[in-house]
């Protein structure tokens, strides 16, 4: 373990006051977020389309049907191609934007801002990607100099490095668990074109002394009825193909209002009593 670059050790008394949001919040963003960039990717999503429940397709034709000039432009466009690119849809249907780029601290790296728009206090910012481990499943060499590594509070890992083995093992098993056309998770935050915007959480800095936390880390367990069309955009993939566990996500929630181009910091260290 002392290899580990754990990213947080939680003292939690009780789970409850662990959610800044409740889980059906939670999973309302998600949702909102996952759907507006199914129909941002509409005109690639055919062999998907093929695969779902008639109600289902009828779905989304009626949310198209009612963005009739956003048919029009998809039917003008290259077959490969989206509208908006990922983050103007999350400005679009949040409301605000988060990327990437230079942390403002001092030898940091990169770090994560918010780069269009308003976050309210109380919303879900970002999600944590990467492998999700069991606390028994094998992570060793994984975590060999691997600063990525987040400990929830049952002793879950998740590896969110997007370099060497860790990059390797995630879409190992993101080709693992694919079904048809039909995608388990997303592993695009692995590239420069994310297709989820929201898979930047693994780069948020530490808050400092002159730098207050403005994000905490929330955990979120993705229940068994998450429409599967959407999967495709989880930036979250199980070590173990047959673990019957739910899939764990973590997400980070504003503690503050935050203007744009602000940067997001939390506390690797939290501690809720």
């Amino acid at each position: 373990w002392v290899l580990l670059g754990i990213r947080t050790l939680r003292y939690v008394p009780e789970e409850s006051k662990d959610k800044v949001l409740s889980d059906e919040e939670v999973l309302g963003t998600l949702l909102k977020v996952f759907q507006a960039l199914f129909l941002n990717d509409f005109n690639k999503q055919s062999d998907i389309l093929t695969v779902l429940p008639e109600p289902v397709k009828l779905k989304y034709q009626d949310f198209l049907a009612v963005q009739h000039q956003r048919v029009k432009l998809l039917e003008n466009r290259h077959q490969h191609q989206s509208i908006f690119k990922p983050e103007e849809v999350l400005y679009k249907t949040l409301g605000f934007s988060v990327a990437q780029a230079t942390s403002s601290l001092i030898s940091a790296g990169k770090g994560v801002f918010v780069t269009k728009g308003f976050v309210p206090k109380g919303a879900v910012v970002s999600m944590y990607p990467g492998t999700v481990y069991q606390k028994y499943e094998p992570v060793f060499f994984q975590s060999i100099g691997n600063p990525f590594i987040f400990r929830c509070l049952d002793g879950v890992l998740i590896d969110g490095n997007d370099k060497g083995i860790s990059k390797v093992v995630y879409r190992s098993c993101n080709g693992r668990d694919q079904l048809g056309p039909l995608k388990m998770s997303d592993s695009t935050w692995l590239t420069s074109e994310m297709r989820n915007p929201l898979a930047v959480g693994q780069y948020v800095n530490n808050c400092s002394n002159d730098r207050a936390a403005n994000v905490c880390y929330q955990e979120f367990d993705v229940p068994a009825a998450f429409p599967v069309e959407l999967r495709q955009y989880l930036p979250n993939i199980a070590y173990s193909y047959d673990k019957q566990s739910p899939l764990r996500c973590v997400i980070l929630v504003t503690l503050r209002d935050i203007k744009q181009g602000e940067e997001l910091f939390s506390n690797y260290y939290t501690i809720v009593s």
